[in-house]
């Protein structure tokens, strides 16, 4: 009898969860016809799934894919779908996705997909909303201004530099995307919380972090075993160990406290240490997200400048020449600084249009908090929205000749205003990366050194493709010839 009970209980359990979410495809639909009140065009798809596995097909970066192509074709740029088991308003409008960026917190809020706040936690930047993401946001962009000229940071990303470069030496291929992450890695493991690649919280964090990140692209279940429950446990001890990291700087500094000597340290763990507007959990929370965005966002800009340099030899020619003035102007071993940054005028060109063609991030998840209103656009209260930023980069309406990897047109852009609409290649409004000029910078010196120092060549077969994080095939293999220019 209580067994029949038990599977009478998980049969209902399942027949209710399936009625909410047939509830949940057609309800919405239903309830705006019934008000006279529709959003644009579009189509649900499938109960459930919605178009959610047509959406997340696999495509070229540099492309829009079949999906939107068809969509867009058929219904214009902006049209209602079901996607990630939400009904959806989808923009692939250059105007309505500023609208929707500058009204953050006012119209529209963050709203990632449940099971990304299980692996990023509840204090996480990237998740959270309205004044905790404030604080946050403020803590963030008061350490990125500290942080991007200081002569330490910038030799720190110089060092780690020429150490991998020096290594690839002897070699005649290398998986670039590996070697960028690890690069990354380094760079930031080493500003967050102070640590060298040798010592052994780096490989803990590091074996942790790999961890975590398979979990994030995968299928979230949580259950034993799978990429998703092992994400949470990573993210878990990654917590542990910064925790431990805090409590012994605690105790080194009331040790020493009485010795007014004592050289503090200049990484983003010593500062947060003071901050009194943050919480322990949202200092580790913030930890975590530095090395997010620090690792992987920046290794796949790296790995798409160099991608798409291969591809330009008149771009890595300019490109070789301005890094050579900038050497010219400096002793043998003189390290960078933030005046040589400065210079690398056409670097930040060829950076840009990496951003703008590989499309690093391509969409945002958003919600609208009230009916939205714009043009001829109806975007109903608590309906998702998805902004499509790629859609506006490969527009050949906004970029002459958009699918060519072109630095040059970033030369004739005279302000700031002239791209904040058609190029967001780290968001915009309010929660735009508050670390983009760190990873940009970075990008930069590793450029310096690469170019001067190797030539390389790509593989045809290998391109970076969107699923929707984006991946190269085969992590880009890069056929290396050394030939530093002395």
């Amino acid at each position: 009898m209580a067994g029949s009970t038990f599977w009478l209980v998980v049969l209902l359990g399942m027949f209710g969860s399936l009625l909410g979410f047939i509830l949940n495809h057609f309800l919405p639909l239903m309830l705006l016809r019934l008000n006279g009140s529709l959003p644009p065009k579009g189509s649900f798809g499938w109960p459930i799934l919605g178009q959610t596995l047509a959406f997340l097909k696999p495509h070229p970066s540099n492309s829009l894919g079949a999906f939107l192509q068809h969509h867009c074709s058929r219904y214009g740029k902006v049209f209602k779908s079901h996607l990630f088991l939400s009904p959806t308003i989808v923009s692939c409008d250059q105007e309505l996705n500023y609208f929707i960026l500058q009204n953050e917190g006012k119209l529209f809020e963050c709203s990632y997909p449940k099971p990304i706040h299980g692996i990023l936690g509840k204090s996480s930047m990237l998740v959270a909303v309205a004044d905790t993401h404030k604080r946050l946001r403020n803590v963030a962009v008061s350490l990125v201004t500290i942080t991007k000229s200081k002569p330490e940071f910038l030799r720190d990303i110089e060092a780690t530099t020429i150490s991998m470069l020096h290594s690839w030496k002897d070699k005649s291929q290398v998986i670039f995307c590996e070697e960028a992450r690890k690069f990354t890695f380094n760079v930031i493991v080493k500003q967050v919380l102070g640590l060298t690649p040798d010592e052994p919280q780096t490989t803990r964090i590091l074996e942790d972090f790999l961890t975590f990140m398979r979990g994030l692209i995968s299928l979230p279940l949580y259950i034993p075993g799978t990429p998703y429950a092992r994400a949470v446990k990573a993210r878990r001890r990654i917590s542990s160990t910064v925790k431990a990291i805090i409590e012994e700087r605690r105790r080194q500094a009331a040790e020493t406290s009485t010795n007014s000597s004592r050289s503090k340290r200049s990484d983003f763990l010593e500062i947060l240490m003071d901050v009194d507007t943050l919480s322990e959990d949202e200092k580790v929370s913030f930890i975590l997200d530095s090395l997010l965005g620090g690792y992987e966002t920046t290794s796949l800009l790296i790995s798409m400048a160099v991608y798409f340099l291969a591809q330009s030899p008149s771009a890595l020619q300019q490109l070789k020449v301005e890094h050579q003035n900038i050497r010219r102007g400096k002793q043998k071993d003189e390290y960078l600084n933030w005046e040589d940054y400065k210079k690398m005028e056409f670097t930040q060109n060829v950076i840009n249009e990496a951003l703008r063609c590989g499309n690093v991030v391509k969409f945002v998840h958003r919600k609208a908090l009230k009916d939205v209103k714009f043009r001829d656009y109806l975007i109903p209260s608590g309906w998702k929205v998805l902004p499509v930023f790629s859609a506006a980069h490969l527009d050949p309406s906004l970029h002459a000749s958009a699918l060519e990897f072109h630095p040059w047109r970033w030369e004739k852009i005279q302000s700031q205003d002239q791209t904040c609409k058609r190029f967001t290649p780290f968001g915009g409004g309010t929660r735009c990366c508050p670390g983009s000029e760190l990873g940009k910078l970075e990008v930069a010196i590793f450029l310096h050194h690469l170019v001067q120092n190797f030539r390389w060549r790509t593989e045809d077969d290998d391109q970076p493709i969107a699923f929707p994080y984006v991946e190269f095939q085969r992590g880009l293999p890069l056929h290396l010839e050394h030939c530093p220019i002395n």
